[in-house]
Order: C-alpha cells, then sequence, then structure tokens
C-alpha cells in the first residue's frame, strides 16, 4: 500500500464507528475522486478546525462567532430545566427527538477512575454555578445507564441537594420497535422499576 494511502486509513480508522475495512473502502474512495470527494472532505475539515468552538454557556457546539449558541440564546426555550448530558454530541440526539425544551450543559465527561477522570475534569463548577443563580427549577440527567454514569449521577445529586432542585433521571426501559425477548437483564429490571399507568 502506498505510505500516504495508508496514513490516510489508519487515521479515518480513528474515527467512531470505523473500522480498518470501512476506513479502507472510504479512504480509496477519496483517493479515486479527488476533486468530488477528497478536497470537498480537506475544505470541510478545514472550516470546522477554524469555526467549531464549545458554547461558553452550555458546552455545545457552536461556531467561534455565535458564543452563547442559539439554544442558549432562544429566548422561547424553558430556563427551568436543565438537561445535563455528557458530550456535546448528546445534544443532537435530544435535539432530534422534539421532545425537550429547556436547557442543556454538557459535562465533557463523566466520572471514570481508569481514565483518571475525576470531577476536577468535568464542568461540575459551572454546573452548579448555573443552578446557584436561581432560575434552574429541575436538573434533568441525561447520562449513560452504566456504572460510571450512574457514579456521575449521583455525585451531581449530592452537589445540588443545597440548592433544592428537583433532580430527574431519563426513562429507563424498552427501546422503541423493541421486545423483552431482545433485552437483557439490567433493561428489563429498570423498564419493570420505571413502569408507568396505562390509560
Amino acid at each position: 500500500m502506498v505510505a500516504p494511502v495508508d496514513n490516510l486509513i489508519r487515521a479515518l480508522s480513528r474515527l467512531p464507528g470505523l473500522g480498518r475495512r470501512s476506513a479502507e473502502r472510504a479512504a480509496l474512495a477519496l483517493v479515486r475522486r479527488p476533486e468530488a470527494l477528497l478536497d470537498v472532505l480537506v475544505a470541510a475539515l478545514q472550516e470546522a478546525r477554524a469555526e467549531v468552538c464549545c458554547c461558553q454557556v452550555c458546552g455545545g457546539f457552536t461556531s467561534r462567532g455565535r458564543t452563547p449558541c442559539a439554544l442558549c440564546t432562544d429566548a422561547a426555550r424553558d430556563d427551568g430545566v436543565l438537561c445535563v448530558v455528557e458530550e456535546p454530541s448528546d445534544i443532537f440526539p435530544i435535539e432530534r427527538s422534539g421532545g425537550f425544551n429547556g436547557r442543556y450543559h454538557a459535562l465533557m465527561g463523566k466520572l471514570s477512575p481508569a481514565r483518571q477522570a475525576g470531577p476536577d475534569e468535568l464542568r461540575l463548577g459551572a454546573l452548579a454555578e448555573r443552578v446557584a443563580r436561581g432560575s434552574v427549577r429541575e436538573v434533568l440527567l441525561a447520562l449513560s445507564t452504566d456504572m460510571e454514569g450512574d457514579a456521575t449521577a449521583g455525585y451531581i445529586g449530592e452537589l445540588l441537594k443545597p440548592y433544592g432542585v428537583r433532580l430527574t433521571r431519563l426513562a429507563f426501559g424498552l427501546p422503541a420497535d423493541s421486545g423483552v425477548g431482545y433485552s437483557d437483564p439490567l433493561t428489563l429490571k429498570r423498564a419493570i422499576s420505571g413502569r408507568v399507568l396505562c390509560g
């Protein structure tokens, strides 16, 4: 393999969701059609590198000329409900769902002793400051349901206890279009304990 192509494959394979074979297919498509694909990708990457940053308020992605971001400056959103997510990318699926109209706060990770991510590495101080201002009445934790996500949720609960805000967490349960037979025991246990009334 030609060294520049091999370097491109290695770089692409580091992206989430792209294994070696997918990265190889993508790299070969890019070098096969440089004007139509490679040049466009290079320009988009350079623009993203120069323009994309994190919002100074919520931590979500925005452009350098727009911080606070559009979600933080939208007057139609509910200031009283704050959704806490692990990463800025978690905001996109919540927005696509159309089920949330409050504000966001990205932690930039979760508590993880294995990755040496303690409270000081996360945006927990900024979260407490936002809640301390008094306009937030509910904090919705949209965190992973793994051990680290649970530990982070517990830490936030203790951190925010003095402010008397309502602390909620996304409901656990079966995914849409899925059945009991396809679910793992922990998901089923959480779905049973979080059951709701019908009708």
